[in-house]
């Protein structure tokens, strides 16, 4: 037994008894940084005047915990009372069961993903989808990215690339983690051209600017933004005054 007031090593409480259940359930390595992690938390308790037990009993009850927090699933299933039915941080739509048991089947068995059954040659993972897709939307040709801006990119990399795409000046936003359309566009490769205002744009904006060098017009949906002007009390205060613009709460 350790006395309760001085801080184990880790070597020494890696060996202890009631630890070896620890490694064999989590593995040694993650046991190895609970440990630490538990002894800094102690240290710094320690440090703040904090009465700390450093007994293999209690030592070895917080590192339990610690794992068995760190190993929980991230992923919580939730009720969705949001009056959002199809809400992007709550998963959007659940899946039918069919979709369901596709997904657990080729989890769990293998699978011809990237294999020509008939040929017996390689395949491409396109396949599996790419016609469904195009029977759904009508393209000539489909493939599948991981979210929308990795879609976006590849877009006007492909169909812009060195070359201009008009957008309207009130939809170029910043959406999700920091999903920014101007800077995906730069990173793809294309230039930005700016039409309209940023409440207001017009057909005739687009005509304007289609040139030569212009490779596409870019629409982004309204999904979860919204521009709205000044409240009335703002609106005034501006009207009078030329000053530098004023924050206010509607």
């Amino acid at each position: 037994m350790h006395s309760a007031s001085r801080p184990p090593s880790i070597d020494r409480v890696l060996n202890w008894t009631a630890v070896s259940p620890l490694i064999a359930e989590y593995g040694r390595e993650p046991v190895l940084a609970g440990v630490r992690s538990v002894l800094d938390r102690a240290r710094q308790a320690a440090r703040s005047g904090d009465r700390v037990d450093y007994t293999e009993p209690a030592v070895t009850a917080q590192l339990a915990v610690h794992l068995s927090q760190h190993n929980a699933p991230r992923l919580k299933r939730v009720f969705n009372l949001t009056g959002t039915v199809l809400h992007t941080n709550l998963g959007r739509a659940p899946r039918p069961e069919e979709a369901v048991e596709a997904l657990v089947m080729a989890a769990r068995h293998p699978c011809a993903l990237e294999y020509d059954l008939e040929t017996g040659g390689r395949g491409d993972r396109d396949d599996v989808v790419e016609s469904v897709l195009c029977e759904l939307t009508g393209a000539e040709a489909a493939t599948v990215v991981n979210n929308n801006a990795a879609a976006v990119f590849l877009l006007l990399n492909t169909l812009a690339m060195r070359k201009q795409v008009i957008v309207s000046r009130g939809e170029l936003v910043e959406i999700g983690g920091a999903f920014r359309v101007p800077d995906i566009m730069s990173r793809a490769g294309a230039k930005l051209v700016e039409v309209g205002t940023t409440n207001r744009t017009h057909l005739r904006d687009f005509e304007a600017a289609i040139g030569p060098r212009s490779a596409m017009l870019m629409k982004v949906h309204a999904s979860n933004y919204a521009i709205h002007g000044l409240p009335p009390a703002c609106r005034r205060q501006s009207l009078r005054s030329l000053r530098m613009p004023t924050i206010c709460r509607s």
